[in-house]
């Protein structure tokens, strides 16, 4: 079987992209992850997409469209440039891919960041580095920051504060302006300078076992974020592993 892709052109002009709804930013999203975790079920038919787009696991906040909703969006996302119809089994059924990769400058990297924001929202940069990583490698906190460093220059994500502080979120610029998602800048007192100034009036230090405990925790905590993304991971495996048996079933008209 031979897909047929929708013809488009390269140097076809599109207006410049600043700002997706929230069900745009949701299907726009959907179709990035399940190309990147699920490529033989890639592109998606209406209905798949639909059903990545309700998720429970690894979204933000959880919604409940109807196929209309999303074939409409669909369409609208056709307008700019950022999917494209594919005609398959003799042009009987269409499945819709992204070109996120043709409208934007995103390494695959980057690609995997911003669905991932596009998907859940502002995050901190470990759970934003374990979340991409199901789709894309990303090895350290330190290539993701490189990643990161390029997209805020570009002004496709926010940041409230240095990404090198402790503690800073991340979310993507797309948002409407009516609906006031601006991250407000960390006040400095909220994380540790890393090179304090010397007027800086210092406390003395803690003691060494409260400094153990606290960094103990700290470990904890990271450990706890990483096993609730594995367990989100494992239910999104899940429910992909449901899709396709569906579909199983009624390519066999069980």
């Amino acid at each position: 079987m031979v897909d047929v892709y929708e013809s488009t052109s390269d140097d076809q002009e599109f207006p410049p992209i600043t700002e997706l709804s929230p069900i745009q930013r949701r299907v726009l999203g959907t179709l990035i992850e399940k190309g990147l975790t699920t490529p033989d079920q890639y592109p998606l038919t209406v209905k798949s997409a639909t059903s990545g787009c309700n998720q429970k696991s690894n979204r933000s906040p959880v919604v409940n469209y109807r196929e209309d909703d999303v074939l409409r969006v669909l369409d609208e996302l056709r307008e700019m440039g950022l999917v494209a119809v594919v005609l398959t089994g003799g042009g009987r059924t269409e499945r819709y891919r992204h070109y996120v990769r043709k409208r934007f400058p995103f390494s695959e990297p980057q690609i995997a960041i911003m669905a991932e924001l596009w998907l859940r929202g502002r995050q901190q940069l470990g759970e934003l580095r374990t979340r991409a990583s199901r789709m894309v490698p990303v090895e350290s906190l330190d290539d993701l920051r490189s990643e990161l460093e390029s997209l805020l220059a570009g002004g496709f994500i926010q940041a409230n504060g240095d990404l090198a502080r402790r503690g800073i979120e991340v979310d993507h610029a797309f948002y409407r302006a009516s609906e006031g998602k601006q991250l407000e800048r960390m006040s400095e007192a909220s994380s540790v300078s890393e090179v304090p100034s010397s007027t800086e009036i210092r406390t003395p230090a803690p003691a060494s076992d409260s400094l153990d405990l606290q960094n103990q925790f700290e470990r904890l905590q990271d450990q706890h974020r990483e096993l609730k993304d594995q367990v989100s991971s494992l239910e999104d495996d899940v429910a992909d592993l449901m899709d396709q048996l569906q579909q199983l079933k009624r390519d066999l008209g069980v």
